[in-house]
């Protein structure tokens, strides 16, 4: 289910785009309703978040300038949402000390392959369920793509403490 927010008739695009990237990329499309499957569910989405805002680095539009016909996006550097949040400036010292004490804490080669454990068993719960095989696409759905090399070594500067 989907819901756009008030006086925003047209936004549910933006949120089915949410719901791509969020929901979809993650657990594919099949049903999931049974009590075991919320519970594999709630498990992951919690590292899923944590994985997001800690790792995933995102690209924040800084401008955009008309140019006659054409429209030039200037974006700002990608960085994590933790690292956003630590650069704004906007929180609290003891909420900084706070997400840095977690962060330090996380290791993310152990979070990603928590997080793949937990898909395989909610696939195999799914497998399970019902004595009929799904599509493979739909079984697994398309995964969380890491970017290869140029993510691995955004990462290892991350992980230092440079300056990406």
């Amino acid at each position: 289910m989907s819901r756009s927010r008030p006086y925003m008739k047209n936004d549910n695009a933006w949120v089915e785009q949410r719901n791509w990237t969020h929901v979809r990329k993650v657990v594919g499309y099949r049903r999931l309703d049974s009590d075991v499957e919320l519970a594999i569910l709630q498990e992951l989405y919690g590292c899923f978040t944590i994985y997001k805002n800690f790792f995933q680095p995102t690209m924040k539009l800084a401008e955009k300038v008309r140019a006659g016909g054409k429209i030039q996006r200037k974006y700002d550097e990608p960085k994590t949402p933790y690292q956003r949040l630590m650069e704004s400036g906007q929180i609290s010292a003891a909420a900084r000390k706070r997400l840095t004490a977690q962060y330090e804490s996380l290791n993310v080669a152990q979070l990603r392959r928590q997080i793949e454990g937990l898909r395989n068993r909610l696939f195999h719960q799914l497998d399970n369920k019902n004595g009929a095989e799904p599509s493979a696409g739909k079984r697994h759905g398309p995964g969380i793509r890491v970017g290869g090399a140029a993510h691995a070594i955004w990462m290892r500067k991350m992980m230092k403490g440079e300056k990406p």
